[in-house]
């Protein structure tokens, strides 16, 4: 009896806890689908896809469409430079050089400096040197200084756990460096490749606090969000919302699948 208590109570804790942390996306959800004269709050005024279809229309402040797509853009980049440094430095750190271990804490080092002082220091230095600060140049520097660590700490997770019998039995049989890295190493920890470049790509897209002071003239997402709340606010907020959660969706479930068809060969 005790014991069927603490699971009910277990139950009810865990439940609150996803209520608190779903809610407020659950409700923004709903309030998106409003009527054309809907509303911030509920009750709701209708029913329609309305906002959806005012996303990537001329806002009265802000420009939605051009923001998603630097977005986008930017965070392709950073997840294709993420996973090919954090492979590079994982092939790298499988044998002892010098100064690599002060790499490896400076590389982390990143993550303990606030990111609004990332943001502040990498604006200055494009100041200093007299050069334009862009979406494309100093945030992608700065986001970099948030991706990469994380992708390191993954990539170092898997060679811990790399056997090298597979390498070594692929260079006996006449494979070249390349060849076994290509056809033994790389397939072996593809799916936490993908688990890298999905950090990247969802790390990067969401961040603001790094792109702040970075990126100039040209905002991204989160940026133009900021924008649009202190001056006007409508449902279209919203509707950007459920849009921007059901895309991070979609890579998740897009991750999961490919980690499955690398998997396939292997289990075959």
């Amino acid at each position: 009896m005790p014991g069927r208590t603490a699971r009910i109570l277990l139950t009810l804790l865990f439940a609150v806890f996803l209520a608190f942390l779903y809610g407020p996306t659950l409700t923004i959800t709903i309030l998106s689908f409003q009527g054309p004269d809907g509303g911030l709050t509920f009750p709701m005024n209708g029913a329609s896809l309305h906002w959806f279809g005012r996303l990537f229309a001329t806002q009265a402040v802000g420009d939605l469409g051009a923001a998603l797509r630097r977005s986008l853009a930017l965070a392709a980049m950073v997840t294709v430079c993420t996973v090919l440094v954090s492979l590079a430095a994982g092939m790298a750190f499988r044998r002892r050089f010098p100064g690599g271990t002060a790499l490896f804490y400076l590389t982390l080092a990143s993550l303990i400096v606030p990111s609004i002082l990332v943001s502040l220091g990498v604006g200055l230095l494009f100041t200093l040197m007299e050069w334009e600060p862009t979406w494309y140049s100093s945030a992608f520097g700065a986001q970099l200084t948030w991706t990469l660590p994380f992708g390191l700490l993954i990539i170092f997770a898997l060679f811990n756990r790399f056997d090298r019998a597979w390498e070594e039995a692929a260079r006996d049989l006449g494979a070249t460096p390349w060849q076994s890295f290509l056809h033994v190493v790389l397939p072996i920890i593809a799916p936490g490749v993908v688990g890298i470049a999905l950090f990247g790509f969802t790390l990067s897209f969401d961040e603001f606090a790094r792109t702040l002071l970075t990126a100039g003239t040209g905002n991204t997402l989160p940026l133009e969000i900021l924008g649009m709340t202190t001056t006007v606010t409508t449902p279209v907020l919203y509707a950007l919302g459920t849009a921007s959660t059901a895309l991070s969706f979609l890579v998740i479930g897009l991750a999961i699948l490919g980690v499955r068809g690398l998997r396939r060969p292997r289990e075959r």
